[in-house]
């Protein structure tokens, strides 16, 4: 358990080294590295969370918008 953490979290620091934000890149690793602490109903609820902390609200909900739209 502990060692698929470490990996999820590794990932999730290579792809933020790699990436630029707004790819969803960044966003779907993070919600892998959530997903793999176990205990978490919506990890994805968790990450959107962790970004308009970041990006404010604003600019994550383009962001947000942007990656529907190339879905």
């Amino acid at each position: 358990m502990v060692a698929q953490r470490r990996a999820a979290r590794k990932a999730y620091q290579r792809v933020k080294k790699a990436s630029r934000p707004g790819g969803g890149q960044r966003f779907k690793a993070l919600v892998k590295s959530i997903s793999a602490r176990g205990k978490v109903r919506n990890p994805e609820g968790v990450a959107a969370m962790v970004g308009r902390r970041k990006f404010g609200k604003a600019r994550f909900q383009r962001m947000a918008a942007a990656g529907r739209k190339r879905k």
